[in-house]
């Protein structure tokens, strides 16, 4: 194995470990409007991402790092040609934590409702999106010889990718609502799983309903042919008996689930990527590769020691916050963080 399919791996494992945490932060942004009818729930469903939501954000920043030191030109023809899409996922984000250190600046209603839906807001747009930009990286854009982008804006907006954006949009308020009935007691609890169970069957759905699409929009009968490997029927498997374990108020193992049906589903990706990281519409020789969009072996050598020394240092301390913050929270302890 070269060192280019090790930080094609590594990004990977990278966007599997935001998906999954962030995911979530989504999901609970998303529903906060929804379950929570007053200012103390509200807080108390806040506070139950309060302690992590930025510290998940680091995936991100992370994985954005290593794509533009290990695959340069894919990071400037996606910073490029996404550009529109990523400035407005950027925004969102901005607004979102924003919204959390402002909320609590004001006691007056409508300064914290305002806030409460720019929380919304911030976590709807990027969970949309991230499905809408993964679809459109599969289904191939318009790139040229020269490994440019030259499509528009509304090029990414097929039909396609927005059935991608929904299909993510409703995995991540379902893996959002089983997250919270972790996390909070009594009329709370009953609402986050009153909305798991609601969310999971448009989630079912929307998720088979693009694995269909998948085989009419992207060459996967051509790359891996009609059985696409383990990973989209592990994903599949995991959404199902999701359903399960919500009937039975099993949360952590739904939570378990939906994380697994996550992370295999940002494996079938990549899989069906490999070895390409930006598939070209216009000719597939023009797709970017992990080998002619790579750094020097050298600066794939250096980097992966530094990922290696930090990468565990960064897991170590999410670990020690998520033990920290375990407890569940109620709405007469109205914590502030």
């Amino acid at each position: 194995m070269d060192l280019n399919i090790v930080w094609f791996i590594l990004i990977a494992v990278l966007y599997i470990g935001y998906f999954i945490l962030e995911g979530f932060d989504f999901g609970v942004g998303i529903l906060l409007p929804f379950l929570a009818k007053d200012d103390q729930r509200r807080r108390v469903v806040i506070n139950t991402i309060g302690p992590h939501w930025d510290g998940n954000e680091v995936w991100l920043i992370t994985a954005g790092g290593a794509t533009f030191a290990a695959f340069p030109d894919w990071y400037a023809t996606l910073f490029s040609g996404f550009y529109l899409a990523l400035f407005l996922m950027l925004i969102a984000l901005i607004v979102r934590g924003v919204a959390f250190e402002f909320r609590s600046k004001d006691e007056n209603p409508r300064w914290r409702a305002l806030w409460d839906w720019m929380i919304f807001i911030g976590s709807l747009i990027p969970a949309l999106l991230w499905g809408v930009a993964f679809a459109n990286f599969v289904r191939g854009v318009p790139i040229d010889v020269d490994m440019n982008y030259v499509g528009g804006f509304f090029n990414l907006l097929n039909w396609y990718a927005l059935l991608g954006g929904l299909a993510s949009l409703a995995a991540f308020t379902l893996h959002g609502a089983i997250y919270l009935s972790l996390k909070v007691e009594g009329d709370l609890l009953e609402g986050a799983r009153r909305a798991a169970r609601r969310l999971w069957l448009p989630a079912v759905a929307m998720l088979f309903l693009f694995v269909g699409a998948t085989y009419l929009e992207t060459d996967i009968i051509e790359k891996l042919g009609i059985n696409p490997g383990a990973s989209p029927i592990i994903a599949a498997a995991a959404i199902l008996v999701t359903g399960y374990f919500l009937r039975v108020q099993r949360e952590g193992w739904a939570f378990i689930m939906t994380s697994v049906t996550i992370a295999f589903s940002v494996i079938s990706f990549f899989v069906l990527l490999f070895p390409r990281v930006l598939v070209s519409s216009l000719n597939p020789e023009w797709s970017l590769t992990i080998y002619n969009a790579a750094s020097s072996p050298y600066t794939l050598k250096v980097m992966l020691i530094v990922a290696l020394i930090f990468i565990p240092i960064v897991l170590a301390y999410q670990g020690w916050s998520y033990w920290i913050f375990r407890k569940r929270l109620t709405v007469e302890s109205h914590l502030e963080y």
